[in-house]
């Protein structure tokens, strides 16, 4: 008689979980996701660091008391227990791990998340193979002294190969062994291995791609039952937590703050090309799929899946603008800066045009003002960084790549009914415009902790800026109009004062 496929749970029952990342915004989700719908979980020992002069202790209880675990205290409080404290360090030898929770770990774990990395663009490349590469070797090195293992789950990134055109869910070779690079960047000083960097990147767009591909190559080889997940654009859940719910400014949250705020005016973009976005919630459902599915089949070689937004259901990044546009006005945020009137241009010139004039001309001038006043400035320091975060994401944003996501499509046929809805990850089910507006309302109310009561005074305040807006507009057109008959006349005058000499 052939064996009944497990629900997802039910592998999880009494399983105990080690995660690498848990303090960030995924690992959070996931985390919760697991307490709330794995009810017979085992305990879930969550790797935390010392952060900023606060230890991992006070960062645990810190984590616990906000959301989305606040949510997990309301109705079932008993199962935070659940979550066990490891101080470490991914970046350090044995993940820095005392005797005792080192004995613990591999005595008692079964399943292992490592989401453990720095996303930022712009991190050195000492920096970004430290942490993202040492630190994902470092967590494999531990996870093959566990005799009891049954599923390693890495969490990479769809654009970690993004010198291809079509991602597909396979490995890719490395054109430099992870291994050469980590002595690479240890033995050469900071200023030449930053003049080395451009060559070393082999025309990947930063340090954090970079990186994560290096990072899938040590779990390629590494002879685990592993499964690679790659999500593209995580953003603000669909349902879970809460609609809406994000706790971080990067990537597009960030682009829609600073655009809601009046702060960007213009951004170099490809109106037509799709956007590539997932809700948090499904990509970490579809993680923990993942894990169900490599511990079911414990597979020879990683189960590379991206965790993308199908081609049923695009988004482009004009319908994303201006339908975020339309929910911003709508809802605005507090403490606006101009009115939120931006664009999108693939023009390299006409961007940097409207940047010096909307951006920075503006930004001189309320500074002035503000100097004036007696207080401090910071909206040149505002721009500043606004416009070095917009170029960081230009390469992103004027790209198109095809994702291949067939076994995502595949693991939601593997889940049996209850599964499929418990676990939900199907991207079609999506309305884009739904969705967004919820995406504005979270960001609102996690992001910037607004209110819901402020919005009446915001759109008040919006309604100033609109006219506002406009008498600088003409004020601006009047101007430059002035400007150019200014030019033009005296030409006319010359032209009409030399007529008249020769005709006499």
């Amino acid at each position: 008689m052939e064996r009944e496929i497990p629900s997802v749970s039910e592998w999880f029952h009494g399983r105990n979980v080690f995660v690498t990342g848990g303090t960030g915004f995924m690992g959070k989700v996931l985390i919760y996701k697991l307490l709330l719908s794995c009810q017979n979980l085992g305990n879930i020992f969550v790797l935390i660091r010392k952060k900023k002069g606060m230890d991992p202790q006070t960062r645990l209880q810190f984590m616990i008391q906000q959301e989305p675990f606040k949510m997990i205290k309301e109705k079932y409080p008993e199962r935070l227990k659940k979550i066990i404290l490891v101080p470490g360090e991914t970046t350090a030898e044995d993940l820095a791990l005392s005797i005792v929770d080192k004995e613990k770990l591999l005595k008692e774990v079964s399943v292992l998340f490592h989401m453990a990395a720095n996303v930022k663009f712009d991190l050195s490349l000492k920096e970004a193979i430290t942490i993202n590469t040492i630190g994902t070797m470092n967590v494999l090195n531990l996870a093959k002294q566990m005799p009891h293992l049954q599923s390693f789950i890495h969490i990479s990134t769809s654009y970690c190969h993004c010198n291809e055109l079509v991602l597909e869910e396979r490995s890719y070779p490395c054109l430099v062994e992870p291994e050469k690079i980590i002595q690479t960047v240890n033995n050469m000083t900071d200023d030449v291995l930053k003049a080395m960097t451009p060559k070393i990147l082999q025309g990947l767009p930063n340090t954090y791609a970079f990186s994560k591909a290096l990072s899938e190559d040590l779990v390629q080889r590494s002879g685990l039952p592993t499964g690679v997940a790659r999500p593209s654009i995580v953003v603000a859940s669909w349902k879970e937590p809460a609609p809406g719910w994000v706790e971080n400014m990067n990537g597009p949250t960030g682009l829609m703050v600073g655009a809601g705020k009046g702060v960007i005016r213009s951004m170099l973009c490809n109106y037509n090309y799709l956007l590539n976005i997932i809700p948090c919630d499904m990509a970490i459902n579809a993680i923990i799929a993942l894990a169900w599915k490599v511990g079911r089949e414990k597979p020879e070689k990683p189960i590379f899946m991206n965790v993308t937004n199908g081609s049923e259901n695009p988004i482009s990044w004009g319908y994303a603008v201006n339908t975020g546009k339309k929910y911003a006005t709508r809802y605005p945020f507090t403490g606006l800066l101009w009115y939120p009137g931006g664009s999108i241009t693939t023009l390299k010139f006409y961007h940097w045009i409207r940047v010096i004039f909307l951006h920075f001309v503006p930004a001189y001038f309320l500074d002035a003002l503000i100097v004036l006043t007696g207080n401090k400035p910071f909206l040149i320091k505002v721009q500043h960084r606004v416009n070095a975060g917009i170029e960081m994401i230009q390469y992103y944003t004027t790209k198109q790549w095809e994702f291949r996501n067939d076994r995502m499509k595949e693991l939601q046929c593997e889940l049996n009914a209850s599964d499929r809805e418990e676990f939900f990850m199907n991207t079609k089910l999506i309305s884009w415009d739904e969705y967004l507006c919820i995406y504005i309302l979270g960001t609102r109310k996690y992001c910037l902790k607004d209110d819901p009561s402020t919005i009446p005074r915001a759109r008040k305040v919006l309604r100033y800026l609109y006219f506002a807006d406009w008498f600088v507009k003409i004020g601006l057109t009047i101007l430059f109009a002035w400007f150019i008959y200014s030019w033009i006349n005296p030409s006319v005058e010359l032209t009409t004062t030399t007529f008249n000499v020769d005709e006499i």
